[in-house]
Parts: structure tokens; C-alpha cells; sequence
């Protein structure tokens, strides 16, 4: 079981910038796909972005490809979600996921470790 602990949620106005964080243990970080999913009030939880071993990157086009970044430093052991042009639509809990395959996805159920969340909320 790979432990994950998330950070960087908060409050910001539109258009405003976050980056969320996310460390993690394990000795073989570096071969786990790391994904970020949120869930709104009253939704169920949604993809945001995943990143697997070398640094490919597959994105929700929808919501928010060309505003999130996803990236990975293997040799801390964490991942990052860089978020910009924020929208109020943004607002939600916010989660760091590992799979310890090599198999990137874009399915929560194939994710087996997950962090507690941390919130973010955009105001108009």
C-alpha cells in the first residue's frame, strides 16, 4: 500500500493559480502511474489527470486540459498539479491516487492507494 499525502488546496479567485502537491512513500515510487481526481459537492469523483513512469501525461480534455499541468520529481517522490486559469467549476476536493502498474489510466477503481484530499475552492 503506497501512502499519499496531499497539500497547496485553498482559496483563490478566478483566474488564479494553485499547485497541489503530493508526496508519497514506497522504495519504487518511480514505477507507480500517479493520478489526480476531484469531487465537487454532490458529485461523483472525477478524472483530472494522470502521469505515468517516464512522464507521459493524459488529461480530462474537457475540463481541463490546457489550463492543468501534471508533473513528477521520481526522486522525491512526489507529484504535482499546477492549476491555472482557475474557474469556479474547479471548486472541489481534490485527490492524489497511485496504481502500481505501469498502466496509465483514467479509472478511479485501478487506482489502489489514495490520499485524504485537499480542498479547493474558486470564487467568482
Amino acid at each position: 500500500q503506497v501512502q499519499l499525502l496531499e497539500s497547496g488546496g485553498g482559496l483563490v479567485q478566478a483566474g488564479g493559480s494553485l499547485r497541489l502537491s503530493c508526496a508519497a512513500s514506497g522504495r519504487t515510487f518511480s514505477r507507480y502511474v500517479m493520478g489526480w481526481f476531484r469531487q465537487a459537492p454532490g458529485k461523483e469523483r472525477e478524472f483530472v489527470a494522470a502521469i505515468n513512469w517516464i512522464g507521459s501525461a493524459i488529461y480530462d480534455a474537457d475540463s481541463v486540459k490546457g489550463r492543468f499541468t501534471i508533473s513528477r520529481d521520481n526522486a522525491k517522490n512526489m507529484v504535482y498539479l499546477q492549476m491555472n486559469s482557475l474557474k469556479p467549476e474547479d471548486t472541489a476536493v481534490y485527490y492524489c491516487a497511485a496504481k502500481t502498474d505501469n498502466f496509465i489510466s483514467t479509472d478511479a477503481p485501478s487506482f489502489g492507494s489514495w490520499g485524504q484530499g485537499t480542498q479547493v475552492t474558486v470564487s467568482s
